[in-house]
């Protein structure tokens, strides 16, 4: 995977466009069912061509690249910045344990076979999914705590759905590294990366097939 401004920054806004996608499921119960999609997706893709192709293009990222921008131009929230950098800190976790990743990799390879009955977003998918993350990435610790409503959090599809996120983004904190992110890579190209997200927002958008 390249290693650019370009490319971490689209890894950036999976990351951010997962964490805001499990707050709004926690807090009201309900997704965007395109943004959904495009996170799952990104889950599904092991050998895609470039960054972007693994959400199926940038124009699918605007909400991400968005919530990057804020991130990045000292407009800093707080809860998606705690989801994002536990995520991170999980993700690490996992890429030191060769044997966790090869389980994850078979899981989602058994999520990919049912694609060809069902839709990226079907609920046998998802749970598929999910039923990944329980048996891999929480067995790291420590848990994320996701907060929100009970009357959404306790709806079994819900938290299906929601660890399912959790592992899309795991999925761009994987991309972060890969393309060259680290720990301190915010703080030292903090002015490159906002410039390359808001030229990516400024570009046409395109879908990537």
């Amino acid at each position: 995977m390249p290693r650019s401004d370009h490319d971490r920054v689209v890894a950036l806004a999976g990351l951010f466009l997962a964490a805001s996608q499990v707050r709004e499921l926690a807090r009201r119960g309900s997704l965007d069912s395109e943004r959904f999609e495009t996170s799952v997706l990104s889950i599904l893709q092991v050998d895609a061509p470039s960054s972007e192709a693994i959400y199926g293009g940038a124009v699918r990222l605007r909400a991400g690249l968005d919530l990057v921008i804020r991130q990045l131009d000292r407009q800093q929230d707080v809860e998606l910045t705690r989801y994002a950098v536990a995520l991170l800190v999980l993700e690490r976790k996992l890429a030191a344990r060769p044997a966790l990743v090869a389980r994850l990799g078979q899981g989602i390879g058994e999520a990919v076979a049912k694609l060809e009955y069902f839709p990226v977003t079907h609920q046998t998918v998802v749970a598929s999914l999910a039923e990944s993350y329980l048996a891999t990435i929480s067995t790291l610790g420590p848990r994320i705590m996701v907060h929100g409503e009970h009357v959404h959090l306790n709806r079994p599809e819900n938290a299906e759905r929601i660890r399912c996120l959790l592992l899309a983004g795991i999925r761009a904190a994987w991309l972060w590294r890969q393309s060259g992110g680290g720990r301190f890579t915010l703080l030292w190209r903090r002015g490159p990366l906002l410039m390359a997200a808001r030229q990516m927002l400024a570009d046409p958008p395109r879908a990537v097939e």
